[in-house]
């Protein structure tokens, strides 16, 4: 049985550089595309792209709407189905216009990979991102240990991400001449830092307390002071791996080194949450955090505005539909507020009109 088909593999290549070089996509969204791709030919096979029918996009919708989770067990999501059948119709429809395939497939063909309108609705409809409160995070550090190099770099770690809400991605590959304890900023150079559109910017301490940012100033001198390390070297560096006596492998301090990609930080996240006896909460959660906090702080639209440049987001609209949304607990808490405010008006209210109707009365009667 052939595991590929040469002519599918051509032109998936072909399709994958143009998203890299035209579209400017990044590596998750080109390998998202690439899974799609690798699903539809097992539907199909491994047929010819280029024997495409609209009834294979029917077929195919189907069958991924029965497909399970790996992990969960459960029906692949409405949000999973939906990102897999866009990058299948966006794929086809650049297929379309190739030579060779132009007139092979109809271009109408690709609207079969839609999903209904109530389904669509379903996959992107915008869920709740709660993140936890700035006490969670604190009673999180406090109950990190510090006595190793290791142990040192964790709670540094998840100080620097509260204190200036940076994407993991980015901090695994912040170097120590990145950060600026004296202007309390952080340089955000997307020649050399792993940043969301490789969008240069400058993030400032966020003002979540000086235990925090004392302990981030603490780990870079550290770094230059004990460990002598320099303006090049990893902010955060990855944990050296050696081969114990029992020929095991066993964490032995750190090594000069970023880390490859986030994953690391994120365990760290969780281990760090699971011991402190909270749930979960991943380092992007953070972000909500500071903004949710920030905004019961601001006294001005300039305020805002510094929250979201600070963010690394150009628009301030995208602070608060990313990030700004109020939680169901503080909800409550504010319509509860709101009670309060609108019987203390009412009866202020009473009471000046009482006062009124006394005096009218005094003069009636003088």
């Amino acid at each position: 049985m052939k595991k590929h088909n040469p002519e599918n593999e051509r032109i998936k290549r072909k399709y994958l550089i143009f998203l890299k070089e035209a579209q400017q996509l990044d590596v998750s969204s080109i390998d998202a595309a690439a899974k799609a791709l690798s699903r539809f030919e097992e539907y199909t096979k491994l047929r010819d792209f280029k024997a495409f029918h609209f009834q294979q996009a029917v077929g195919f919708k189907k069958q991924l709407a029965k497909q399970k989770n790996q992990v969960t067990g459960k029906n692949l999501s409405k949000a999973t189905l939906n990102s897999t059948l866009r990058h299948l119709k966006n794929f086809f429809q650049w297929l379309s216009m190739q030579t060779g395939y132009k007139s092979r497939i109809t271009y109408t063909d690709m609207e079969y990979f839609n999903l209904s309108e109530k389904e669509t609705r379903i996959a992107t409809a915008k869920r709740s991102k709660p993140g936890p409160t700035l006490e969670q995070v604190k009673r999180v550090i406090e109950s990190m240990p510090s006595n190793t190099d290791i142990e040192r770099r964790n709670r540094a770690l998840i100080a620097f991400t509260i204190l200036t809400g940076a994407r993991d991605s980015a901090i695994a590959s912040l170097k120590i001449k990145h950060i600026d304890l004296q202007a309390k900023t952080v340089f955000q150079d997307a020649r050399e830092v792993n940043t969301k559109f490789s969008k240069t910017f400058t993030s400032y301490f966020f003002p979540v307390g000086d235990d925090i940012r004392k302990i981030v100033v603490d780990w870079v001198n550290y770094l230059k002071a004990e460990l002598f390390y320099g303006l090049d070297d990893p902010l955060f560096p990855k944990t050296q791996i050696i081969n114990n006596k029992k020929s095991e492998f066993e964490a032995s301090g750190l090594k000069r080194e970023h880390w490859s990609n986030a994953d690391p930080i994120r365990k760290i996240f969780r281990e760090a949450f699971t011991n402190a006896g909270l749930p979960y909460f991943n380092p992007h959660s953070f972000r909500n955090t500071l903004v949710m906090h920030c905004l019961q702080v601001c006294r001005s639209p300039e305020d805002i505005r510094c929250i979201s440049q600070s963010l690394g987001h150009e628009k301030v609209l995208t602070t608060f539909l990313s990030y700004g949304e109020v939680q169901p607990q503080r909800q409550a808490e504010i319509f509860q507020e709101l009670q309060k405010s609108e019987q203390n008006k009412k009866q202020s209210t009473d009471e000046i009109l009482k006062q009124k109707m006394d005096e009218l009365i005094h003069l009636m009667k003088h």
